[in-house]
């Protein structure tokens, strides 16, 4: 595990402390984490920062596993008066995040087999496949592969899908156009980007975090 802490004196280093220990909070699991923040000492005492960037390996949150999320913020706003009295850090307004994330199939596979996210694994399986369950995923050539297997089914059925980034958000979408799966999206999260490239599905796009 590392931690990268800004040369910019106490003051950031007491912050990049409080943020590293308030990730970590937030996941179930977290393998590494470079933390580096952006602003000057004097910003921060008045309360400013200009923005953050988080680099974490091994990620999981919600029982979403997640194998990179590199990610960085707009300005924030920080409470310093609770820092001071050795409380945890509190952010004043919502800001903006922009990034990356990354997922492996293994990784995908273990999370939809997981009771909060099984409804979706079932959802997507009927909309593209007419069965359920999902039984698996894998990654092709940029595209990914989806198998169900229904109780009269001697064996698993595939379906190879490409991914769409529309106005509503991201879909499945098999290779001959037939059929599709929109994926649920908070509304506070826009997708840009989304591809399977290396064994890795990649979506990049920005969020609006509420503290």
């Amino acid at each position: 595990m590392s931690a990268a802490s800004p040369d910019g004196g106490p003051v950031l280093r007491l912050l990049s402390a409080a943020l590293q220990l308030w990730l970590r909070q937030q996941c179930e699991r977290l393998d590494s984490l470079e933390l580096q923040l952006q602003g000057s000492a004097g910003e921060l005492l008045r309360g400013r920062l200009a923005g953050v960037r988080v680099r974490a390996r091994g990620v999981c949150y919600q029982h979403l596993q997640l194998e990179l999320v590199d990610l960085t913020s707009g300005p924030l706003r920080v409470q310093m008066g609770s820092l001071w009295r050795g409380q945890p850090v509190q952010l004043k307004d919502p800001f903006v995040i922009r990034g990356l994330v990354s997922f492996t199939a293994a990784g995908l596979n273990h999370s939809l087999a997981q009771p909060r996210w099984r409804p979706l694994a079932d959802q997507i399986a009927e909309e593209l496949l007419g069965i359920t369950p999902l039984v698996g995923l894998r990654m092709g050539d940029k595209r990914l592969v989806l198998a169900a297997k229904g109780l009269a089914e001697p064996r698993p059925v595939e379906v190879h899908t490409t991914l769409e980034v529309c106005p509503e958000g991201l879909a499945l979408v098999s290779l001959d156009g037939s059929h599709r799966s929109l994926l649920p999206m908070d509304a506070s999260l826009r997708v840009e980007r989304a591809s399977v490239e290396a064994g890795l599905l990649v979506l990049d796009g920005e969020a609006t975090v509420t503290p």
